[in-house]
């Protein structure tokens, strides 16, 4: 298939090592002092890697390539960390939290002001002074998916919102039309080296979630959270409602 691909320029290359810093799909590669596309399917295109070469030795190209396989990189990127934490002397498997555990894993559960009906909040609330900050719908702590407790008491007859870390920072008003109401978790399957897929089966499977919205950003690499999703809602045999939104680079929304 014909689609944009990064293109090194070994000429131009001073073998710094940057743009392999940069790529977070782990497609780039010191070999013998220069930078080398490791194999096309693992780059997405993006062109991370692009304003970190100082030499300008980086291109994106529009060629025939394998496409971008996600599963790959990602396993690449476990099998990458195993090592790293072998050499270490430490394993996946054997990690054990500091004493006390990871202050940033303690669950806490906040009440925010909503109305009886749909979530909103009442039209005297919903007023927002200009002098004052919109406040926070984040109902929930903690609420990264890798971190929350598949049995969190806070998910019990939950709306679940499934969201991409760079969703809140490209969408404005997204505390507003996305958080409220919800019980928000959100990750990032491009630097993540895990599959959501088997933690949000368990969180669905376990609870009693009454919808699940999912809200990613247009850049292929989301599209890992919602194949996790949807697997996830597979796996649990429920029928529950489900929706996905997608948010542009520009903060808009593009699909729903």
């Amino acid at each position: 298939m014909k689609r944009k691909i990064v293109e090194i320029d070994e000429a131009k290359c001073n073998g710094c090592g940057l743009c392999a810093n940069a790529c977070h799909e782990g497609a780039i590669a010191i070999v013998d002092g220069k930078a080398r596309l490791v194999k096309d399917d693992y780059c997405d295109g993006m062109g991370d890697c692009l304003p970190e070469c100082p030499t300008g030795a980086i291109r994106i190209v529009e060629r025939d390539a394998a496409a971008y396989d996600e599963k790959a990189v990602q396993e690449r990127k476990m099998a990458k960390m195993q090592e790293q934490m072998k050499a270490g002397g430490m394993s996946l498997a054997g990690r054990t939290p500091p004493p006390g555990g990871c202050p940033g894993k303690a669950m806490r559960q906040f009440n925010r002001a909503t109305s009886s009906a749909g979530g909103r909040l009442s039209p005297a609330a919903e007023t927002v002074r200009e002098d004052t900050r919109p406040p926070s719908e984040l109902s929930q702590w903690p609420c990264q998916i890798l971190l929350v407790p598949a049995t969190a008491p806070f998910f019990k007859d939950a709306k679940l919102l499934i969201a991409a870390d760079c969703t809140a920072y490209a969408y404005a008003a997204f505390h507003r039309d996305f958080m409220r109401g919800k019980v928000t978790i959100v990750g990032c399957p491009k630097l993540d080296p895990v599959d959501y897929s088997e933690k949000l089966t368990e969180i669905i499977r376990e609870n009693d979630i009454k919808s699940v919205t999912i809200v990613r950003m247009e850049v292929p690499c989301c599209g890992g959270l919602e194949q996790a999703a949807k697997k996830a809602l597979q796996a649990s045999g429920k029928f529950i409602p489900w929706q996905v939104v997608t948010i542009s680079l520009d903060g808009r929304i593009i699909d729903s």
